[in-house]
């Protein structure tokens, strides 16, 4: 039997819900953490019926003593195997940046595996087979390139830059993330069953527009894009507009649900 508490690092529940009909599974971004998502769960308006879990990787605060996952399809099926062994239900997934990639290759686990996949909503991500031109390798960059990396972007991880202590716990996991996101390569022929919704910030220096539009070409269900105002990070600025979209979603699997226990 798996020692629960080991699963317990890997997803995170900030606020438990008695009897969920859905789960809604985070996926953070590149030196992204757990608690970038803790303001979700209370936000939405769907949180009663619906079980919000936040992944934390390997190798960032509570977990720093462990080593980071450098490789893509290893770093999913950490989190697949966990997610296998919580209780069945339809799963939401949602990821921004590499949590994308991450998210739909969990997704795609999830699908081999007949476990139902809902929905997976991908942010601040070009479609997977979208190579990015040139090739950058931030992963293979000194200490100083990768500090400049995130402020260009602007992200979350940008606060522990002025704090040398804490740069130096955050860069272990920063460039196994980015070698994870940079090596990892997949055809167009990979693709999941479910619905894909695709959100972009139309300033984003990472990924264009119609990048992100490429994710229609992963899926055999819908798909829809929604652009927001912003750069990488649009949904900080714009969380109330991200959070009404998962809400909008949220609320069908929950109604899909309730109809198909009442049928």
């Amino acid at each position: 039997m798996p020692d629960p508490t080991d699963d317990d690092l890997w997803l995170r529940c900030y606020r438990p819900v008695e009897s969920p009909v859905a789960r809604l599974v985070c996926f953070p971004h590149a030196g992204g953490t757990a608690p970038f998502y803790r303001p979700v769960p209370f936000a939405l308006n769907t949180a009663d019926r619906v079980e919000v879990l936040a992944v934390q990787y390997p190798g960032r605060q509570d977990r720093r003593h462990e080593e980071p996952i450098a490789d893509m399809h290893a770093l999913a099926d950490g989190v697949f195997a966990v997610l296998a062994r919580r209780p069945r239900l339809p799963l939401v997934l949602f990821g921004h940046s590499m949590g994308a990639v991450v998210a739909f290759e969990v997704a795609r686990r999830c699908e081999r595996a007949g476990l139902p996949v809902a929905r997976l909503i991908v942010s601040g991500r070009r479609g997977p087979a979208v190579e990015q031109a040139p090739a950058r390798n931030v992963h293979a960059m000194t200490d100083a390139a990768i500090m400049d990396e995130i402020r260009r972007l602007d992200g979350s991880a940008s606060i522990v830059l002025s704090d040398p202590d804490m740069m130096a716990a955050a860069l272990p996991s920063l460039r196994a993330d980015y070698r994870a996101i940079e090596t990892y390569r997949v055809g167009a022929e990979a693709a999941v069953g479910c619905p894909v919704t695709s959100l972009s910030g139309d300033q984003d220096p990472m990924t264009s527009v119609a990048e992100a539009g490429e994710w229609r070409t992963h899926t055999t269900g819908e798909f829809d894009l929604r652009v927001f105002p912003g750069g990488h990070f649009f949904l900080v600025e714009q969380m109330p507009r991200v959070i009404d979209i998962l809400d909008r979603h949220l609320s069908d699997v929950v109604s899909d649900h309730v109809a198909e226990v009442v049928g």
